[in-house]
């Protein structure tokens, strides 16, 4: 049995680190802008599913293997770089197209739980952050670790979803207001593009 504080305090930990600028929160605040607050709560769902399988990939020790392996690493990293790149030709495409307009490029949620999967799955910094901050809440006298390790993955998983929550409703309600503009719809768009390429430039770039 894990002690309350120890999850209270991981918990705590896990709240902080969602609420920290980084890739997965600002992917959630760009498609909650372009397609509204459901479309960013359904990406997050697909990051939280993300996280599911890096959490098992910790528990099974799969994880380990992005961090002693260079080539598994770069494949891994070029993947997720590569599909962010695709979602910034998308975004600049879309032009001044209006989002819920009936000529909308507006995805449907599958496509949009897809991306929040891919997004995730794809970065193995996430896999090798996981690896490394898990286990230090785990002890090997309260039992097995690895079961640990799936309950704290799931506490990490519930701040996840109710920190991103957040970021999805006020990126829907900045969306919904710069979209009343055709040139807001257009700059959107663009400012998107640019977010996925900084996402892409900053994951190929990472080291182990």
């Amino acid at each position: 049995m894990i002690p309350i504080d120890v999850l209270g305090v991981f918990f705590v930990a896990a709240i902080a680190l969602g609420l920290a600028p980084g890739p997965d929160n600002i992917f959630v605040l760009t498609q909650s802008a372009l397609y509204g607050r459901l479309a960013g709560l359904i990406v997050t769902l697909g990051l939280c599913t993300g996280l599911i399988v890096h959490t098992v990939a910790v528990a099974l020790g799969v994880a380990a293997i992005f961090q002693t392996s260079a080539l598994a690493f770069t494949a891994l990293k070029f993947a997720g770089a590569a599909y962010l790149i695709y979602l910034a030709v998308q975004a600049f495409r879309a032009g001044s197209s209006k989002i819920n307009g009936n000529d909308s490029p507006e995805l449907s949620l599958t496509a949009l739980y897809r991306r929040g999967i891919i997004m995730n799955v794809t970065n193995p910094k996430v896999a090798i952050f996981f690896l490394a901050f898990l286990p230090q809440f785990a002890d090997p006298a309260r039992g097995s670790v690895p079961l640990q390790i799936l309950i704290f993955g799931g506490l990490f998983i519930v701040a996840t979803i109710l920190v991103f929550a957040g970021v999805a409703l006020g990126g829907g309600l900045l969306g919904a207001f710069l979209k009343r503009s055709p040139k807001a719809q257009v700059w959107l768009n663009r400012l998107a593009g640019v977010v996925f390429i900084g996402l892409a430039a900053r994951l190929a770039i990472a080291e182990r």
